[in-house]
């Protein structure tokens, strides 16, 4: 890789940086989402895996930045931040939203000639699998009900009008970006895949994840957990078991 000039602290947060660990584990949000959701999984996984959260324009503190308006210049932007001298194995992990940046992200390491140690892709159907979705065009209740319909939002916070006014903008830029995202035919990835996602998530069907399959000429693998959408929230431990057992996997340099 070659050393990039761009200023990455705005996008990537190390909560745990170490040194020790012979993998880095790049994690994307859902829409909406931001870099702290991963705190959690950078504090389960240090020191044997350095977990960088990315941190999309738009909120926290970004806020005064533009928002996403397409996943796969968003994808851009964060494979350039990920340009770096550091020569350890890199893995992605995306849910909804994330695992398509994940997946794009991916493809652009690919076309540098760096190959993804892993791939792990939550919550969201294979990109050649396209769902005709127009929430982003709804109403600001409509919207609304489609995020507590998720489950995605903890407490009351949907309730809080002032909460509303905050992050509103952010997730309809994000919900468009995702429903009008559009995959690209072309080479399938190198890289290992596996997909994760729950049992009666209204957003991805068991058939639509299993076609992550097709995307990659490595090996494959679909957890099925039970949940909905945010699955992964009540079954954190057995997600990083499947994170862990597949990194350990990977060849240390």
């Amino acid at each position: 890789m070659t050393l990039s000039t761009v200023d990455t602290s705005l996008w990537l947060r190390t909560y745990h940086p170490t040194d020790v660990a012979p993998i880095r584990l790049v994690c994307l949000p859902h829409a909406g989402g931001s870099a702290g959701y991963y705190f959690p999984v950078s504090r389960a996984l240090s020191p044997r895996v350095e977990v960088i959260a990315v941190q999309y324009p738009g909120r926290q503190d970004r806020r005064a930045e533009p928002g996403i308006d397409s996943l796969q210049d968003l994808a851009r932007d964060v494979y350039e931040q990920l340009r770096s001298p550091d020569d350890r194995p890199l893995a992605l992990f995306g849910h909804s939203m994330g695992a398509t940046v994940a997946y794009e992200v991916a493809r652009l390491l690919e076309d540098d000639g760096i190959v993804p140690a892993h791939l792990f892709v939550s919550g969201r159907r294979a990109p050649s699998q396209h769902r005709d979705e127009r929430v982003h065009l709804q109403n600001d209740a409509g919207l609304v009900a489609e995020m507590k319909r998720l489950d995605g939002t903890a407490g009351g916070l949907l309730d809080d009008p002032d909460v509303l006014r905050m992050v509103l903008g952010v997730i309809r830029n994000d919900y468009r970006a995702a429903e009008t995202y559009r995959w690209t035919p072309g080479p399938a990835l190198h890289c290992p895949i596996t997909a994760l996602t729950g049992d009666h998530d209204p957003k991805v069907t068991l058939t639509e994840a299993a076609a992550w399959r097709d995307h990659t000429n490595a090996s494959f693998a679909l957890r099925v957990f039970d949940g909905g959408h945010f699955y992964l929230n009540s079954h954190q431990a057995d997600v990083l078991d499947t994170i862990r057992t597949a990194l350990t996997e990977v060849p240390h340099r």
